[in-house]
């Protein structure tokens, strides 16, 4: 009767311990699940240092994506300079930096084909550009002709396009500026500036203050610097052809004076590259675009 007993419990406490095994086991597969989704869900720590450099119309985007990025990752550094498109392109090329921001194509500022090969283009979003003038000038709108008139130096005084008599002082950007590349492509049809014509800024904000200071002065800057009226104070927004240089006519394909902005790396990015450059095509950015004067990419109609 005792070994019976004996026998009895033994079985019992075998069938307790695979049981519970068997039921560890089936926790441990729901909380696998339950880390998958929601608030288990386990993100990939990403740190190092970024540098991105390149377009002054793209830094202010840029730097404010990098901004929100690092406070979600603060073991992250992201430095943003400017320098113009061509610098931008040229520094990732060589591997000076690691991201390359561009208002035009790589294949438009670099002419070794096997180096382009090399690049990998972010488009992460489209902006604007306006014909700027000093505030005094009493000119609202000029036409493509006009303006390429104007730098081409065949029109030098105001009152030859309906201003006052005041000579036109053109401003332009160096040759590595992804906004003077825009610029030609765009509203010069090609045609290239006459040598020599006024004066020559290395900055986007270097203009806007020439602009201001400037009477008579003329010039083109991105819309993403008259997000403020403070920025505006000085400086009148030209129509071109008629047409307000707005994001509305851009996405309508009815303003011609726009571009896609393009953030480059030397292959595919990894790391803390990509999971910044990821985070910059995301929803959460995208809600920020349009504050910070830029135009969600997907929006407009007109294709380049």
């Amino acid at each position: 009767m005792k070994k019976k007993s004996l026998k009895m419990i033994v079985a019992a406490l075998a069938i307790a311990v695979v049981g519970g095994v068997l039921a560890g086991c089936g926790n441990n597969t729901a909380n696998n699940g339950a880390d998958k989704t929601g608030e288990g869900t386990k993100v990939e720590e990403v740190s190092g240092s970024i540098t991105a450099a390149g377009s002054t119309a793209l830094q202010p985007l840029a730097k404010a994506g990098a901004d929100m990025f690092m406070q979600k990752n603060n073991k992250v550094q992201i430095n943003v300079q400017g320098g113009g498109s061509g610098t931008g392109l040229s520094q990732v090329a060589s591997g000076a930096v690691q991201i390359g921001n561009s208002d035009v194509t790589a294949e438009s500022k670099i002419k070794d084909a096997n180096l382009v090969k090399q690049l990998v283009d972010h488009k992460v979003a489209a902006i604007g550009f306006a014909m700027v003038v000093n505030k005094e000038t009493k000119v609202d709108s000029l036409t493509k002709q006009q303006i390429q008139d104007i730098f081409t130096g065949k029109i030098t005084n105001w009152n030859q396009v309906g201003g006052d008599d005041v000579k036109i002082e053109v401003i332009n950007r160096g040759k590595s500026s992804g906004t003077r590349a825009a610029f030609v492509d765009t509203v010069m049809g090609g045609k290239t500036e006459a040598e020599g014509l006024g004066t020559t800024q290395d900055s986007s904000g270097a203009v806007q203050q020439a602009i201001q200071a400037t009477n008579g002065s003329i010039s083109y800057l991105a819309l993403s610097y008259f997000i403020s009226d403070e920025a505006k104070q000085g400086i009148k927004l030209l129509k071109i052809e008629g047409v307000d240089p707005t994001y509305e006519n851009i996405a309508a394909g009815k303003y011609p004076f726009w571009s896609y902005e393009h953030m480059y790396t030397k292959g595919e990015p990894t790391g803390a590259t990509k999971a910044y450059l990821d985070y910059m095509t995301s929803d959460e950015v995208k809600s920020v675009i349009k504050s910070k004067g830029y135009l969600p990419a997907d929006e407009i109609k007109a294709q380049k």
